[in-house]
């Protein structure tokens, strides 16, 4: 087993719909994919700095994640765990979760990586993506089922909500989004 890490992409997002930015890199290290970035952004009225590290398996699915940081005043620190389809934040279950197999940062476009990855479409097919989605700004996980529709080379459909939540979205050749109109567009790329 090696500590030797090889970097697969990196990012810099701008944010469309408030003040802010994120970047973010994937490094492959230990049979596993790590997700690191932080997320600098206003909301309402305050400043937030995020900082998250997504751990995944050799087939993409999510094992842990961990978030920290702050929004204005108040200090944030979670740790959420995945095996067997079970989740625990901070250690404790999560049963409204069970059975998803994503992290969905509700506060960044970086986790579209996970199940664009793990489903692996071809153009024109699409798949579901059950994610435990760590909503924004309560900071709870819930349950956010997803699909995903590939519609050309780096350009996929996502929904959520049962189709009430749509958007076509570009990735790189990683697979990090590139574009997701109205809330996130890449900066740099590289």
């Amino acid at each position: 087993m090696t500590d030797e890490a090889t970097a697969a992409g990196s990012i810099l997002w701008r944010r469309i719909d408030v003040p802010g930015h994120e970047a973010a890199r994937l490094v492959f290290r230990d049979g596993r994919r790590h997700l690191l970035g932080t997320a600098v952004f206003a909301h309402e009225g305050r400043g937030c700095r995020l900082d998250y590290r997504i751990v995944c398996d050799e087939r993409w699915r999510t094992v842990s994640a961990h978030v920290s940081g702050w929004v204005g005043g108040d200090e944030v620190e979670i740790e959420i765990a995945h095996a067997d389809g079970r989740w625990t934040m901070n250690g404790a279950e999560c049963p409204q979760v069970a059975g998803c197999t994503d992290v969905d940062l509700n506060f960044s476009p970086s986790t579209n990586l996970l199940p664009i990855r793990r489903l692996g479409l071809a153009v024109g097919q699409e798949g579901p993506a059950a994610a435990a989605w760590l909503r924004f700004p309560s900071l709870r996980l819930e349950r956010l089922d997803q699909t995903y529709r590939r519609l050309g080379e780096r350009a996929y459909r996502y929904e959520s909500a049962d189709g009430a939540f749509q958007r076509d979205i570009d990735v790189d050749e990683a697979g990090l989004v590139t574009r997701y109109p109205g809330l996130w567009e890449a900066e740099s790329v590289g």
